[in-house]
């Protein structure tokens, strides 16, 4: 029988029941569960399967077996036991007025809510000890089981308000009461975003075993190729009708727009679930799935305020101190771009006990979105439309080998960006460049290395190769000298195509370009 995709929130007890395609995950979550006690933590973006994990763990210590025939765990030797569960789930989290008052009466709802389904009176006065006499009543007979999904909703929702330490203190309080109840659980899963120091579950709790990094679970959400392969085998050659392609063909474009994402020092590769699953509905489409969530408006403030250069972010090398927990008045853009899925290990290099990290966009579709947000966000919503109408223009004006109708456009893009955003520093406007020519799809590298130097940007089209270099507050002169002095144009001189030297200065006061000047090199 042909099963349904699943492209929106589902229990895997509603998926099993509704005839609903699940990948089976079980034989990593039998790795968890195997042992008598587990104490884990998961990080993993949104949209990636955290909350399908949970309702599966749910269902186990439900002993709802039959909901589990044909899949890995099925046939293991487990005694499917049931025990009282406290499930508390925080994607419904919302601030209306005041979070600060309004986050103890959301937690005091949901730990009630779950004391009425066992006929549990408490009558404690703050959350924390509320969850604590809970856990306590519950496992005066059998251990408890407590799943946590989305830990750290309250925070991200409230990163740039002035009380979020506050908030992560409330948090902080509400989940220490799990430490000295170790004795009465018998698993605690806890999945997020990002991690925060402080909130106990990385402090106090120390005993919690993060596994987000853990080789052995990298491939536990998200589908790896042959998932993909196995699990979507009837779907695919209606895809390959639809886009004209072969099998092997569809596969590479679903991998350069889906794929991407490593989570260990594993070489195992996951594609975003909900991007493959939404490509698999008809019509096929290959598109921007992962777009609809957005991007967290927080990520973009800071990334303003600390004039943030994430081109260099994409060429450096890191410890692993860039996974770890951060501090809310120090909060490293980079990590938190790893964390919430912009970024990806691409690159892993060893040094006898030193490894190093490379991260990246996964896939074109993460890439696509960073981007699309970067230019809304410095264009201003107002002006967002007429931003993405230059954006085109610039499209067909880099098509057709139009230099000076390119420079023109970009001159407008500039003046369409707020002035509250204008950072006086040459990278800006540099970032700024290089986010426009990846959405047009173009191949550019900035920041590129040769024996004289560091190239600003070069771009290659199918007809030339351009080589820019950006000054700010001086000269197009000056800049078209420094490609010429340094001969930034040797690397591509066997290309075969001509060779483009532009120079361009930016007028900081005016926020605009101040002047630009092309020197060509013929093929």
């Amino acid at each position: 029988m042909e099963q349904d995709l699943n492209t929106s929130d589902y229990t895997f007890e509603d998926m099993i029941n509704g005839n609903v395609l699940y990948v089976d995950k079980t034989e990593y979550i039998w790795k968890l569960i195997r042992p008598a006690k587990g104490l884990y933590f998961l990080s993993r973006p949104r949209r990636f399967g955290k909350s399908l994990l949970i309702s599966t763990l749910k269902a186990i210590f439900e002993g709802k077996k039959e909901l589990f025939k044909g899949l890995a765990l099925y046939d293991k030797p487990y005694k499917w036991e049931k025990h009282p569960i406290i499930h508390l789930s925080f994607g419904d989290y919302g601030v209306v007025s005041d979070a600060l008052q309004e986050l103890p009466e959301y937690l005091m709802s949901k730990v009630q809510k779950i004391a009425r389904q066992y006929s549990i009176t408490l009558t404690a006065t703050t959350p924390g000890l509320c969850l604590g006499d809970l856990i306590d009543t519950l496992g005066e007979k059998k251990k408890v089981v407590i799943l946590i999904d989305e830990y750290d909703k309250p925070i991200l929702g409230n990163i740039l308000n002035e009380n979020v330490e506050k908030i992560r203190d409330c948090l902080k309080g509400f989940y220490s009461v799990l430490k000295d109840r170790n004795d009465k659980e018998r698993l605690l899963f806890v999945t997020g975003v990002s991690k925060f120091c402080h909130v106990s579950l990385f402090s106090e709790l120390n005993n919690l075993t993060d596994i987000t990094l853990k080789p052995q679970y990298a491939g536990m959400l998200g589908f790896t190729e042959d998932e993909v392969r196995h699990y979507f085998a009837e779907h695919i050659p209606n895809a390959m009708e639809a886009n004209g392609y072969s099998g092997d063909e569809l596969m590479t474009k679903l991998l350069e727009w889906y794929d991407g994402y490593r989570f260990s020092e594993a070489d195992t590769h996951v594609c975003n679930p909900v991007s493959i699953s939404s490509f698999f509905q008809e019509p096929y489409k290959l598109t921007n799935y992962w777009d609809s969530t957005g991007t967290p408006s927080f990520l973009l403030e800071l990334m303003r305020e600390q004039s943030y250069d994430h081109e260099a972010a994409l060429n450096d090398w890191y410890d692993e101190s860039i996974f770890a927990a951060y501090e809310l008045d120090s909060l490293d853009i980079t990590g938190m771009l790893w964390q919430t899925g912009y970024l990806t290990i691409k690159d892993i290099r060893r040094d006898d006990d030193e490894t190093e990290y490379r991260l990246d966009f996964p896939d074109r579709e993460v890439q696509e979105t960073f981007n699309r947000r970067l230019i809304e966000f410095y264009a201003g919503k107002e002006r967002s439309r007429d931003a993405w109408s230059l954006v085109r223009k610039f499209r067909t004006a880099i098509r057709k080998d139009d230099l000076e109708g390119f420079m023109k456009l970009f001159q407008s893009f500039l003046a369409s960006i707020s002035y509250q955003i204008h950072i006086p520093e040459e990278k800006y406007y540099q970032s700024i460049f290089f986010i426009v020519f990846k959405l047009l799809g173009a191949s550019i590298e900035a920041e590129s290395c040769t024996n004289e130097g560091r190239i600003d940007a070069y771009v290659k089209t199918e007809k030339a190769v351009y080589i820019f270099e950006f000054k700010l507050d001086k000269t197009a002169d000056e800049a078209i000298s420094q490609i010429v002095d340094r001969h930034y144009f040797e690397k591509f001189q066997s290309c075969g195509m001509p060779i483009r030297m532009i120079g361009v200065n930016f007028n900081s006061e005016k926020g605009r370009i101040d002047g630009w000047k092309e020197v060509v090199l013929p093929s």
